[in-house]
Order: structure tokens, then C-alpha cells, then sequence
């Protein structure tokens, strides 16, 4: 297979497009490191949650300030997938959960959470050669990335999607209380003064409403091959 330059990809779009899911499966397939921006805000929310400072629809923000500085956030490779920790402590499965999903809009529109955030992001994509997912990665956290993709779908096919997720990690809720959610997401994201959610002008577009994950795929090793000149398939096996 013809070599892929040392790149950085960008990924962003809105909430419950499945970013996580075609950046882990695209740093799968064509080797490179997956870091998810969404998951370290999640790790913010999270450790705020168990410490007090964000709850019954309220955050502490000076609380919020004091557990931030020492919070030890930082990816490792587990079985071939990248994984957030806090500390020792695999917190990947505990960030998707519901309560995080309802605050962590409104913790990462602090502009010092994001820069805490950009921060870890730009030391772990120092050798490039990473895959990254968020809001504002090709607009704000690297405008220099040599791939930028804006993934979007439709809201009701998003929240099914997330509905579905849910129901099946064994959470209470209904499918109109996360399209709310959702788009109260969407609303935020778009409207925060700091790096709002937004589509980079250099941004190829992939509208997965009707997709598939093995389409998606495909599509980008279309634009690979196309942008970057590889020529053969990494032969996909799923």
C-alpha cells in the first residue's frame, strides 16, 4: 500500500454523527493515532460531577477551576483502541453515560476548560500522524490540519441513534428527552463565543444520514486517494 503522509486529520460536526466511531475505525484501517477531544471534555465534566461542583443543573465554575490544574487526563492504547484515563482509571465507559452527555456542553463552553483541553491535544499530536474528533479541531484547535471533514445527519436519525446507544448501556430515558438534548447541543455548540461549532471553509462534508459505517469508510479512502495519491486499498475485511 502506498505510504499516507505524516498528517493530522481533523474531524468535527455535530453532536451523535458517530465521529468517534469513523475516527476509531479510520486510525484502524489506515494506521493512525485516534484522540478524541470530546472524550477529555467528558473527563472534565465527569471529575466535576464526583466532586460536587457540578450538580442539580448547576456548575460551580470557581470549583470547577480548582479541580481542573492537577486533573490527570491522558490517552492510552488498550487492545488496538485508544481509551481516556484519569490517573490509573479507565473512564471511557463512565463518560458516556447520560448525566455527563447533559452537562458537558456548558463545561466545555468555558473558554480556560478549553484551553486546558487544547493544551493535552497539541502535546499528544506533536509527531503528527493522528485522527482527531470534535467541534472545533479544524477551526480552532489545528486550522493548519492537513484533512479537515465536517460530518453531519439528521437530528431525529441522530437521536435514535444515541436513544439506541443509551437503551442498550441500560439507561432510563426517551427518545424525545435526548432529541431535546440534542439540540440543545447543537444550539450551544453553534452559539458559544469560544470556538463555536462551525465548518471549517476547507472542510470535505460527509452527511451520514443514510450511511453506513463501512460507506463511510470507503468514502474516505476515496478522498485519500484522491487527495494524498494512495493507490491501493488497505483491504477492508468488515
Amino acid at each position: 500500500m502506498s505510504s499516507i503522509p505524516n498528517i493530522i486529520i481533523a474531524v468535527d460536526g455535530f453532536s451523535s454523527t458517530g465521529k468517534s466511531t469513523f475516527a476509531k475505525l479510520v486510525a484502524k484501517e489506515f494506521g493512525f493515532l485516534y484522540l478524541d477531544s470530546g472524550a477529555m471534555y467528558r473527563g472534565v465534566t465527569l471529575a466535576g460531577l464526583e466532586a460536587g461542583v457540578i450538580a442539580n443543573g448547576v456548575i460551580d465554575e470557581e470549583g470547577l477551576k480548582g479541580i481542573i490544574g492537577p486533573l490527570d487526563l491522558h490517552f492510552r492504547r488498550d487492545d488496538g483502541t485508544t481509551k481516556l484515563y484519569w490517573g490509573e482509571r479507565c473512564i471511557e465507559a463512565e463518560i458516556r453515560g447520560w448525566e455527563v452527555s447533559q452537562y458537558v456542553s456548558p463545561v466545555s463552553a468555558f473558554p480556560w476548560v478549553r484551553n486546558f483541553v487544547d493544551n493535552l491535544l497539541h502535546a499528544f499530536a506533536r509527531d503528527g500522524w493522528v485522527i482527531m474528533d470534535g467541534r472545533d479541531i479544524g477551526t480552532t484547535v489545528f486550522p493548519q490540519a492537513e484533512l479537515k471533514i465536517f460530518m453531519t445527519a439528521d437530528a431525529t436519525v441522530r437521536a435514535q441513534r444515541r436513544y439506541d446507544e443509551l437503551v442498550a448501556k441500560g439507561e432510563q430515558t426517551t427518545l424525545e428527552a435526548v432529541l431535546e438534548n440534542l439540540q440543545d447541543r447543537d444550539y450551544r455548540d453553534s452559539h458559544r463565543p469560544t470556538s463555536p461549532l462551525r465548518q471549517a471553509p476547507d472542510a470535505y462534508v460527509l452527511d451520514n444520514t443514510h450511511m453506513t459505517l463501512h460507506e463511510e469508510v470507503v468514502w474516505m479512502l476515496g478522498l485519500l486517494q484522491g487527495k494524498f495519491g494512495l493507490l491501493e486499498s488497505p483491504g477492508l475485511s468488515w
